[in-house]
């Protein structure tokens, strides 16, 4: 069981969208990137998204500054768990991030998006009262396990959310 520890926020105080994942996979902790995995979807939703189709083959801190000049901040729900690989559904141990600290600190946040089933439950169970005080979704997830999900309909349900909140 590998001890893992999320990232720090990727936020600005411009940021009026928050995207919390769960828990980075293996291979985005040895890149120490969000969601470096070159099968998980995330940055190429996120290139349609941001009029910037080829994103996903941008270097990190591109992404990130992309991200950040649509207004979008990106972090996870769970700070630190026990985890053997990189499934949701093997996380044990989950302590969260403090997510209300960072909510008070960047005011301009008005809608939280939780990528996947996992960030969604952690959500709920820490922060029951954020649910009602922002505009929270959860979304589907962009992880390659989420098979049942294809890019295209990936792009539609994110940008329904995003592109309103813009």
């Amino acid at each position: 069981m590998n001890n893992c520890k999320s990232f720090k926020p990727s936020i600005d105080n411009d940021s009026k969208i928050l995207i919390l994942g769960s828990m980075p996979g293996v291979k985005s902790l040895e890149e120490q990137q969000y969601y470096a995995h070159p099968q998980n979807r995330f940055w190429k939703v996120m290139g349609h998204i941001c009029n910037e189709p080829k994103l996903s083959e941008f270097d990190y801190e591109t992404k990130l500054k992309i991200l950040l000049n649509n207004n979008i901040a990106l972090w996870d729900t769970i700070k630190s768990c026990k985890r053997e690989g990189s499934l949701d559904s093997d996380i044990q141990n989950e302590k969260p991030n403090d997510i209300k600290d960072l909510l008070k600190k960047h005011p301009n946040i008005q809608t939280i998006c939780l990528n996947g089933n996992k960030s969604y439950s952690a959500f709920k169970k820490y922060f029951p009262d954020l649910l009602e005080k922002y505009n929270c979704y959860k979304m589907p997830s962009t992880s390659p396990a989420n098979a049942r999900y294809s890019l295209d309909i990936l792009i539609k349900e994110w940008a329904k959310i995003l592109k309103d909140n813009m």
